[in-house]
């Protein structure tokens, strides 16, 4: 009988606030960070599971700490009885009846169990010998059913609508997964947008985006408007009519604020706008939605869990969502959001991004196109060039496309060398700092 043995946790940190990459209107100065895992079996290494929270730094020991208090609960189990059941080990966490109270299923707490949720999933795919996003797709109707709680949305989605919509797309997965590892998956990319990048910068990387064969790019807005004006018609120009232009207000505006805001915008073809207000008010985004209609309105990175995003798309609060590999309670719970979404017509563009976001949420987009929706050329995922190195089995873009992983697992693993390094504080870069 194989157990898992540890759960070993690393505050992992790097220092990407020294030259403004990822700087938003409500994060100036962030450095990428991960609450690592790994699930430490009797087997070999190669089938340890391995995950991450995403933090931007301070805080991070926070989120580690909120990983290492779950070690009670998973240690010393069976993996067979794991990887079996990922749907019960998945609710035999988020229904601690002490953790629970911790949340329920929201903030620090939930992610940390999302992140030991994730290491499972991968442990599995890693077994199957398989990316998660083909271990997803191959798994029959009735098991990805299996996986999903749907305590609190039965009124959006039940179990028997979820399993209807599976079914209608089993018939095409074979076809659907030979085209995913023929063309990739479409990206955009917010590389060039971050908001403490220069003019010049911001146009530079706008053309190069476009070169590189990207069909949409994304700006930072929300910290002036005549800043956010200028810096859309630089990107404007610099991309031509025919390349989308996204914007990201990072939850900066009240809700007249933003409808007033967005106002000057309306002429440039805005693709969408992202988190315009806080992220839990959903009757606000449904009010700038109305308000500054056809300009669409998204939300979603920052959503705390499945019953959120229920009240998005009841609402009618939003024309596309973000979804986040590290935010929600795991891979069980972005099905149920991604099977909601697909009941309800929205289209997902995958938040991604930060340290590993690309690598893990690349799966689950995939998984949906092959297995869930059957639609994949109305929708990207993000991308952001930075960090890439760092992981065993880093993304991979080309024309402005997401490869299909190959390698077994979630892709989540990070090179020995570079959690030696960015261990906070002692990891050799964190050493020169303070130097």
């Amino acid at each position: 009988m194989t157990r898992i043995r540890n759960l070993r946790t690393l505050d992992v940190r790097f220092p990407t606030s020294r030259q403004f990459d990822g700087s938003d209107a409500m994060n100036p100065d962030p450095d990428y960070s991960a609450a690592y895992l790994i699930l430490q079996t009797d087997a070999d290494e190669r089938f340890w599971g391995r995950s991450f929270v995403f933090t931007i730094g301070r805080g991070n020991d926070v989120q580690t700490e909120a990983v290492r208090a779950l070690h009670q609960a998973v240690v010393g189990r069976d993996i067979e009885d794991v990887i079996s059941d990922l749907g019960g080990f998945a609710r035999r966490l988020t229904n601690d009846s002490q953790l629970r109270w911790l949340g329920p299923e929201k903030g620090v707490m939930h992610m940390a169990i999302g992140a030991v949720i994730n290491a499972a999933w991968d442990m599995a795919a890693r077994y199957a010998g398989k990316p998660l996003w083909r271990f997803i797709a191959d798994m029959r109707p009735e098991e990805i059913v299996a996986c999903i709680d749907f305590r609190h949305i039965t009124d959006a989605l039940t179990s028997t609508e979820a399993l209807d919509i599976l079914d209608a797309a089993d018939a095409g997965r074979a076809g659907r997964a030979q085209e995913l590892t023929a063309r990739g998956y479409p990206a955009y990319t917010t590389s060039p947008g971050w908001l403490g990048y220069s003019d010049e910068k911001l146009e530079r990387l706008a053309r190069q985006a476009v070169r590189d064969g990207f069909r949409t790019i994304k700006l930072k807005v929300g910290a002036d408007p005549a800043a956010d004006l200028r810096r859309c018609r630089i990107a404007r120009h610099a991309i031509g009519p025919d390349i989308g232009l996204a914007i990201d207000a990072n939850q900066r505006w009240d809700v007249a604020e933003a409808i007033e805001w967005l106002k000057p915008l309306a002429d440039l073809d805005i693709a969408w706008v992202e988190e315009p207000t806080n992220p839990d008010d959903v009757l606000g985004h449904a009010a700038i939605r109305k308000a500054v209609s056809p300009m669409r309105i998204s939300t979603g990175e920052h959503a705390h869990n499945r019953v959120m995003f229920k009240q998005f798309f009841q609402a009618g609060a939003v024309d596309l969502i973000q979804i986040d590999a590290a935010r929600v309670g795991g891979v069980n719970e972005n099905l149920a959001i991604l099977l909601m979404a697909a009941k309800f017509g929205v289209r997902v563009f995958p938040h991604a991004g930060g340290v590993g976001l690309c690598e893990l949420v690349q799966h689950l987009a995939m998984a949906d196109y092959v297995a869930i929706s059957g639609l994949m050329e109305d929708r990207a995922i993000e991308f952001v060039d930075h960090l890439h190195e760092h992981f065993v089995d880093p993304v991979r873009i080309e024309r402005g496309r997401y490869l299909a992983p190959s390698a077994a697992g979630f892709s989540a693993e990070m090179h020995a060398k570079s959690l030696e390094d960015h261990l906070f504080p002692e990891g050799r870069v964190w050493r020169t700092t303070a130097a």
